[in-house]
């Protein structure tokens, strides 16, 4: 899908100095991928503030004026950042705006589906509530291989506006593919010691990781990112808790660990340390989407091993 977005440029007739392009993007990730591809040859801004919650945010408007300003905006999809889509179609102009979640090729999955029954091509979920506990899973980055679908679009993407570094943009991409392919391997050595423990999570976002690297997930605290658990679902976690269901619990990144704490309290489980799925406390760049994936593996492995 694409929308179109304010474009100082269209006036000018001629592709942008390489120094003026400018890229605006929803997400830690989506930031990540566009600066591994663009490298020096242009700005990133990054809307969604360090910390905040990535499906229910607002943009200040001086980040509005970054958005009519840009030239290409990179986004997760809908189902991810409602208010991006809604700052978008309120825009006009003859720039690009791409949805990740959307490319052709992604591999993506349903909130409960089961291990490898993942699609193997996009569909249009433009009318899902954000990040109910149905239809798709918006995470699909914690899948590496969506990552190396994904630079090649954003290296086409910038090149399609820049013609005249179409060649380095496309090396930029094969540079993050391999990037990533040693980050897949590297993930897959880390999680090792992890494959035969049972784990519980903040709330339903590790479908893709879980599936990709052969874990297993006895279920989530929360459903959605903003649901409330029911004394219902808390008393059957702690129940599967109690009879060693799962070895270890993992707070996560700007949720209260106090329901955590509680739920481990007189059972055999351990606490692991806090994962932070989105990158929301990592510092931007495109070291980021590396050390996020990098940081959950070791997580997961360390309290695999007590």
């Amino acid at each position: 899908m694409r929308y179109s977005i304010a474009l100082a440029a269209a006036m000018l007739g001629t592709p942008l100095a390489a120094q003026d392009i400018r890229v605006v993007t929803d997400i830690p990730v989506a930031h990540s991928l566009v600066s591994m591809v663009l490298g020096d040859l242009g700005a990133v801004d990054l809307m969604l503030d360090r910390g905040a919650n990535a499906h229910s945010y607002q943009l200040r408007p001086s980040q509005a004026q970054a958005m009519a300003e840009a030239d290409i905006v990179v986004w997760m999809g809908e189902t991810m950042t409602p208010w991006m889509g809604r700052a978008i179609v309120g825009l006009s102009g003859d720039a690009h705006a791409v949805a990740l979640l959307e490319v052709e090729g992604a591999m993506l999955r349903e909130f409960g589906q089961a291990k490898d029954a993942q699609d193997d091509h996009s569909h249009d979920h433009a009318d899902e509530h954000a990040h109910d506990h149905s239809g798709l899973d918006p995470h699909a980055w914690l899948d590496t291989r969506n990552a190396a679908i994904w630079v090649d679009l954003i290296a086409a993407e910038l090149a399609d506006h820049m013609p005249d570094h179409a060649a380095d943009f496309a090396a930029n991409a094969e540079a993050a593919k391999a990037r990533i392919t040693a980050l897949t391997a590297e993930l897959e050595t880390i999680l090792a010691p992890a494959q035969d423990m049972a784990f519980v999570t903040f709330h339903d976002a590790y479908g893709y990781f879980v599936n990709q690297f052969d874990l297993t997930q006895a279920g989530s605290i929360a459903l959605g990112d903003a649901a409330s658990p029911g004394a219902q679902r808390l008393a059957e976690l702690r129940a599967e808790l109690e009879a060693d269901a799962a070895v270890c619990i993992f707070p996560e990144a700007a949720h209260d660990p106090a329901l955590v704490t509680t739920m481990i309290e007189g059972t055999g489980a351990r606490m692991g340390d806090t994962l932070d799925p989105a990158g929301s406390l990592l510092d931007p760049g495109a070291d980021l989407y590396p050390t996020l994936m990098r940081n959950m593996a070791r997580s997961i492995a360390d309290c695999a091993q007590g």
